[in-house]
């Protein structure tokens, strides 16, 4: 039994465990981390991040290593059986400071996320450790874990717990949590290549939509390539996983083995499932513990990486006595929606690539090929099948309602004060902030004594995003969201009732 009790425990270090240890040990928590696997997990599963998701990696300073190993703005083509592209198209950037679109290498961003964590004194790993039991009580929960290198049992005491163990989630089973949705019946094969010799068209995203066999091209960063193709009914599904089989796939796309080298092949499902409750008591469930989505649009890891984006600032806030515990029930109603959305957006394009029907294929190539075609047509596909705008509509929100509340500030490039720039973000410095476009208006006092830092913000860009939602004043939450606006002449809102001293920057010191 240890005598020590943690802040937060993290089951599980895959990457929304990791950003949640790199995040809550930057804002000065005792954090203890329990992973059943010895090293980084081998088989590369996420393939693609965006830029939103490059914010929270940067709020930790890892941003611009992460980019090293990761390929930004690849065109994204759907291709016909011919492959000839029907839609062809680039991510285009919200103007949050990053790639819209990278792909990347999952076991390498392990790495440099568990690296990050490694700067933190106050953040502890274990690893060859199995979460055996989560036993909540009044005043924390105590974790019963297996050291799985000493054939030991461990009690540890944790006053809140982030569940980040997967879409299998040994912890939602124990809380009797109902996980709902679907899995699909039709299986795909997952094949990871070492590329050996380029060739036309590596290095962008293909959908072959061909109604006999659609297959998923996709090129992935560090000298990788990656192929999925599903499983017809009646095939034999351990076959397919044979070299032999997989070249016939390959071959279908004038693929040799002068061209790649076969590192693994599995076979997987798609599911879409979402989590009933995503709190109960001090543990809450994050990424693929509470939500599952088919892989079209790439978002699965990123969604668990939005999760703790949200969540740890506010733990945060709570454990440093800052708010009141009630703060903490706004994180499944803020991020469930987004989830919900984004998972339908998915669905939408795999429907688009997985046609079978040949007649209906034929009329989707023709129709989208002329639709694309226009460029107002080819950004509303965009914003149809990408992921959805950073808006929460519900949550921990000034009540004002005003347009530009709920929305997540752009990050533009800005000019520091010795003349250089910097990003928006690196000024703000994550805690808390006024940003204004003229002179303060009444009500800006209010946040003011409480230690607000305010910003006058000159940068046309920036501006011109205000003035479109009718602001000219807006307080940030610590995670970039707006918590109250103000338009010119109009009061600001005050800080929340009962929060006397929750917008204190100490929040993410």
């Amino acid at each position: 039994m240890t005598t020590d009790t943690y802040d937060v425990a993290v089951i599980g270090y895959g990457p929304t465990g990791a950003t949640a240890a790199n995040l809550l040990g930057r804002l000065g928590l005792k954090v203890i981390v329990v992973e059943r696997d010895p090293d980084v997990y081998g088989r590369a599963r996420a393939i693609s991040t965006d830029e939103e998701v490059m914010r929270v990696w940067q709020s930790v300073g890892l941003a611009e290593r992460l980019q090293q190993d990761m390929l930004p703005d690849r065109p994204l083509n759907f291709v016909d059986r011919a492959g000839v592209p029907f839609i062809d198209l680039k991510i285009t950037s919200r103007g949050f400071g990053h790639p819209p679109q990278q792909f990347l290498y999952q076991p390498a961003v392990d790495r440099v996320l568990r690296e990050g964590v490694q700067r933190y004194p106050g953040v502890e790993v274990l690893l060859e450790h199995e979460c055996l039991r989560v036993l909540p009580q009044d005043d924390g929960v105590e974790l019963l874990c297996a050291d799985l290198s000493q054939d030991t049992l461990n009690r540890l005491r944790a006053r809140y717990v982030i569940a980040a163990d997967g879409g299998a989630s040994p912890t939602r089973g124990q809380l009797g949590i109902g996980y709902s949705g679907r899995t699909y019946g039709e299986r795909w094969v997952v094949i990871d290549t070492k590329v050996l010799q380029e060739w036309d068209a590596h290095d962008r995203l293909r959908f072959h939509c061909n109604p006999a066999r659609p297959v998923v091209d996709c090129p992935t960063p560090l000298g990788h390539h990656r192929w999925e193709f599903p499983a017809r009914a009646g095939e034999d599904e351990q076959k397919l996983l044979c070299e032999e089989e997989i070249w016939k796939v390959l071959g279908s796309q004038g693929i040799t083995d002068e061209h790649v080298k076969i590192l693994r092949a599995v076979i997987y499902s798609h599911h879409v499932r979402v989590a009933d409750r995503w709190r109960v008591g001090r543990v809450f469930l994050a990424g693929d513990a509470a939500h599952a989505m088919p892989p079209w649009i790439g978002q699965g890891m990123s969604a668990g990486v939005r999760d703790v984006a949200n969540l740890c600032w506010k733990l945060a806030a709570v454990l440093h006595g800052l708010a009141p515990e009630g703060l903490l029930d706004s994180y499944q109603v803020e991020r469930k929606p987004h989830v919900t959305e984004t998972t339908r957006r998915a669905r939408m394009v795999g429907r688009i690539i997985t046609e079978r029907n040949r007649a209906i294929a034929a009329i989707r190539n023709h129709v989208m090929r002329m639709v694309t075609w226009v460029p107002a047509a080819r950004a509303a596909s965009q914003r149809l099948m990408w992921v959805p705008e950073a808006r929460y509509a519900e949550g921990f929100f000034s009540e004002s309602r005003h347009r530009a509340v709920g929305w997540q500030i752009p990050q533009p490039w800005i000019t520091a004060s010795d003349g250089g720039s910097m990003r928006l973000d690196d000024l703000l410095g994550g805690g808390w902030a006024i940003l204004h476009t003229g002179q303060l208006p009444p009500g800006a006092d209010a946040w003011r004594e409480l230690g607000v830092c305010a910003h006058r913000i000159s940068e046309p860009g920036l501006v011109r995003w205000l003035r479109s939602r009718n602001a000219t004043t807006v307080v940030l939450r610590p995670d970039g969201f707006i918590y109250a606006a103000a338009g010119s002449g109009k009061p600001l809102p005050g800080p929340p009732d009962g929060y006397t001293v929750a917008v204190r920057n100490e929040v993410a010191a």
